[in-house]
């Protein structure tokens, strides 16, 4: 059953063109005056219609930008054990001082992140209501493909890394969870940046999101 809020939402132009035709036939107006009266009530309804449309799918769209990046640094940042930085500092217990020293690194790095990641999600919070949602959308975007691009390059070198030295297996299996779950969460970015493409620009391939490697061991 249709609202009121349903009927002037969306309904407004339908109803205006009926009582206008009623009005016309009651009071006998030329056809020449009323047709093309009606004819823009029509279009114009439709122009509105589709405007409307695609706001609702921006909002939903801003709202699940928001919700990625959230459970981006609530799983994968911070004292997350499904951050790649904690997996690192796990490094420490190996008698290994060339990997210390890039832990080391790797740990100023993480600072950065997290910092860099907080900021954003404020930000994200802060400016939904306030700012367009084609320049939110646009913006907000491409900082979370930024943030996570350069995220990944922490993960290959840890692939790499793994691949070559001989890691605890308690280490392998932490990373490997962490693998299962991110790459779940980059396999939704790169759904999310296709879906997207249909009512904005993104500037973003997604294939440019990358999936983490698990470490496979040769016997």
């Amino acid at each position: 059953m249709y609202t009121l809020k349903t009927i002037v939402n969306r309904g407004w132009y339908p109803t205006l063109i009926t009582v206008l035709a009623v009005l016309g036939v009651l009071y006998k107006w030329p056809i020449e005056w009323i047709t093309p009266a009606l004819i823009f009530i029509l279009a114009l309804g439709l122009v509105v219609t589709v405007i409307k449309a695609r706001e609702r799918k921006l909002e939903r769209a801003a709202f699940r930008l928001r919700q990625l990046a959230e459970y981006f640094h609530r799983r994968f940042m911070g004292d997350s054990t499904l951050s790649i930085f904690v997996i690192i500092d796990s490094l420490f217990n190996i008698d290994n001082p060339k990997l210390w020293d890039w832990a080391r690194a790797c740990d100023m790095s993480q600072r950065i992140f997290n910092s860099w990641c907080g900021s954003f999600i404020n930000r994200m919070g802060s400016d939904i209501g306030v700012t367009r949602l084609d320049d939110y959308l646009s913006t907000y975007l491409d900082e979370l493909w930024q943030i996570t691009s350069q995220y990944y390059d922490f993960v290959e070198q840890f692939y790499e890394i793994a691949a070559k030295v001989e890691i605890p297996q308690e280490t392998l299996e932490q990373y490997r969870k962490f693998v299962m779950e991110y790459n779940a969460f980059a396999q939704n970015f790169r759904e999310y940046v296709t879906e997207l493409r249909s009512i904005a620009r993104t500037g973003i391939e997604p294939p440019s999101i990358k999936l983490a490697q698990e470490v496979v061991k040769v016997e």
